[in-house]
């Protein structure tokens, strides 16, 4: 494992390369960014992007995609994998907003898990890019990559995440989810890493770096 040290050094790294990350999901708003989240379970994000580029125009708000019934929000996200219970999530998620929180997205982590077709990594997201909390969603990118480099070990997400929380410095925590998740999507791919232009190459543990 890593020491304190080298923790630092590595976000330090991806700091100074890319100072101010976010998610690549394109949204406007809380709502739109939760529906993006919500359909990016199993699914790419620019699968998602190509699908809410026209979804949005037609419905961005929770009376919108109700208008537009189960039947017809399906035609906008068939594309996606898991649709279907995407769509049944979404509508009840919707109609659930209008119930409760005047069709805003709630500030709180209890609220958001409620909601269907929400668990911890989705709220953690909408915590951490939308409500600037410090917070880590693990997505398997994140499971796979603090483990390889050598930042955490464990064998479930939340494992993974109560490790990060610890370890990573307090001025890299709130960005420190995004630096991770596009490592692990373009540098620390699950195959076959890019170790030949990786940043942190020389601090990385993983044994079987790609030439």
């Amino acid at each position: 494992m890593l020491n304190a040290a080298k923790v630092r050094e590595v976000f330090r790294r991806f700091q100074k390369i890319n100072p101010k990350p976010t998610t690549e999901l394109v949204y406007h708003s809380s709502f739109e960014l939760l529906i993006a989240v919500i359909l990016s379970a199993q699914a790419t994000d620019v699968s998602v992007n190509k699908a809410t580029q026209v979804l949005f125009k037609k419905a961005n708000t929770p009376e919108k995609i109700l208008q537009l019934g189960l039947v017809g929000l399906k035609k906008y996200i068939k594309s996606i994998g898991l649709y279907n219970t995407k769509a049944k999530n979404i509508v009840k998620t919707c109609e659930i907003l209008i119930e409760k929180y005047a069709s805003k997205v709630p500030h709180s982590r209890q609220a958001l898990e409620s909601l269907p077709g929400v668990g911890r990594k989705t709220a953690n997201v909408i915590l951490n890019t939308y409500f600037g909390e410090a917070v880590i969603a693990v997505d398997t990118h994140i499971f796979r990559v603090t483990q390889r480099i050598g930042l955490a070990k464990g064998k479930t997400p939340a494992a993974i995440e109560q490790q990060l929380i610890k370890i990573i410095p307090k001025e890299f925590l709130h960005d420190a989810h995004h630096w991770l998740i596009l490592h692990g999507r373009y540098i620390c791919t699950a195959r076959k890493p890019h170790c030949f232009e990786c940043p942190i190459n020389d601090i990385c543990e993983y044994p079987d770096k790609t030439t």
